[in-house]
Formats: structure tokens, sequence, C-alpha cells
């Protein structure tokens, strides 16, 4: 059976709650909100106010994780202390409470059966706290993995400091950044993605929901403390219970796309062997690349 993915082309908070309600799923508990909280400088990211809606409905709480780079690679996200200033800076914790998963170790060492690239996936501990979790993501670019969307949210996004590099590294080190950058490949990257993804998605399963927003699209991350301008018009919203299916869908909206933009950022998107992430989690069992766009 082909998964369901929704659709519509427009862009506003309260078209992301319609999105969600065309799931059919009731998060309850306590929810998990897997959002990007922006790179101090980047000017891409999607901002509290436009999230308040979907996050409001749910009543969820905000969640976030260090990231594995310091000053070397710009961004200030990589130490409890300014990360939490960060994120009062972009107004997050105005409107949200928020938690950054791994600002107290220890991390939780997840398992991951079937791996391709890594056995465990290291977590912050917070993501045992909660019932449910719903990923929204900004679909863009990425330096290093070719695009960002809910498998990288599931993955790097819920990792870690230690996880990220141990993701980055492909399973070779949760050391820094200068000694993790060398040993990742085009093959072993996307593959080790996929894995970590398919931990988080599994303890999940059945209670959790993913919607991308295809905004801004560079690129560049919303990591990137500068970022290149968008390349391509805004396309829209999509909603689905399967993260490989969302990605896939976005990956055709952006090729069957009559924008001049698309060329950049495809190739982007291959130079970096993205698809194969996707491919990697179908692989996985995580969902499939067959899939019904529903336009709404």
């Amino acid at each position: 059976m082909k998964s369901k993915v929704y659709f519509t082309r427009v862009i506003s908070g309260e078209k992301v709650v319609e999105a969600y309600r065309k799931l059919g799923i009731e998060l309850d508990g306590r929810v998990a909100v897997k959002i990007h909280s922006g790179e101090k400088g980047n000017q891409n990211y999607l901002h509290p106010d436009f999230w308040k809606p979907m996050v409001d409905e749910l009543k969820g709480t905000i969640v976030e994780c260090n990231t594995a780079y310091g000053d070397a690679a710009g961004g200030v996200r990589d130490n409890t202390e300014s990360h939490w200033k960060l994120l009062e800076e972009h107004e997050w914790t105005k409107y949200f409470n928020v938690d950054l998963m791994d600002a107290e170790g220890p991390d939780v060492v997840w398992p991951v059966p079937g791996g391709k690239i890594l056995k465990k996936n290291v977590l912050g501990k917070n993501i045992e706290n909660y019932d449910s979790m719903i990923v929204l993501a900004h679909f863009k670019g990425h330096p290093m993995g070719g695009y960002g969307g809910a498998l990288k949210q599931l993955s790097i996004g819920c990792a870690s400091r230690a996880g990220k590099a141990l993701i980055h590294s492909a399973g070779v080190t949760d050391d820094r950044f200068e000694t993790w950058q060398k040993h990742a490949d085009s093959t072993v990257f996307p593959e080790a993605m996929a894995d970590a993804a398919s931990s988080v998605h599994n303890h999940f399963k059945g209670h959790i929901a993913y919607i991308n927003v295809m905004k801004n699209l560079s690129v560049d991350c919303d990591c990137c403390e500068v970022a290149e301008d968008p390349c391509m018009k805004d396309i829209g919203i999509l909603a689905s219970l399967d993260p490989v299916a969302i990605d896939q869908a976005c990956i055709d909206l952006v090729m069957n796309s009559d924008d001049p933009g698309k060329e950049h950022f495809m190739e982007r998107v291959n130079s970096r062997n993205g698809i194969h992430t996707i491919e990697a989690a179908a692989d996985l069992g995580m969902g499939s690349r067959d899939y019904e766009l529903i336009e709404f």
C-alpha cells in the first residue's frame, strides 16, 4: 500500500495544523515537538511564530540538542549555556516550554537493530520523558547531507552532541568536530543518518507524525551561520506518518518543478549523495518511497 502524503501549496501556521489533522492521528501524553531552532546569524530558519499554531494545538514542548561543532565551524549551539541564550534570542522560550534534551548528562544509548553503519544511537536523555513526537522540519539543502528534512531531524536533530559526532563519523568517534569530520563520506554518512533515524522512529512508532515545510529553499541548512539565500520559490507544506515518503515527495516536488533554481538545489543534493539517506531508510523498513500525494 502506498504511503499517504498530504500536500498544500498554501504556507501558513494554520495550514500546518490543517495538514496535521489530515493525518488522522492524535498525538497524546507528553508531546515532543522537534524543530530546528536556527543557528545564530541564519536568515532562513522558520521562526517560532510560524510554528506556534501547531505547538499550541498539541500543547507540546519544543525539543532540541546541542551541536557537535563549535567556533571553528561557526555557530554557538555546541554548549548548553550559549545554546540557551540563542533559544532566548530567537524567542523560542518566549512562546513555548523548551527542553534542551542533552543539557545535563548522561546521554541515553538506544540500539539500532540491523543498522548498516551504527549499532547504537546516542541521544539527549530527556527524549525518554515523552510519549509522542511531531517532527516539524524545514525542508532545505544541507552542506554535508545534501538535503535536510524529516530523516535529518530524526537522526542528527535528536542526537546529543556526542551522538551527532558519532553519526557524522559513521560510528568512528563521538569526539569533537576536528576529529570526526575527516571520517565521513557520501556513502556511509547517509547510511549512518538512516540508522540513527530508525531508532527514534521505531521508539515512537504509532505515536509520531511528520510535517515538512518547503519554504526558504536554500542549498544550505539552518545550522549554517551564513547561509546562501533561497534559490527556489516556496513550494508548500507536506504531512505524513511516513518519514521516507515525505522526504521522497519533497525531492520529487523539487525535481518536477519548473523553477530554474532546481538545478542548483539538486546539484547540492546529488553531490552529497543525499537521496541515499532515503534509500537506506527505506531498506531499514522505516517507510516506503512509493506514496500517494494528496493535495488539499
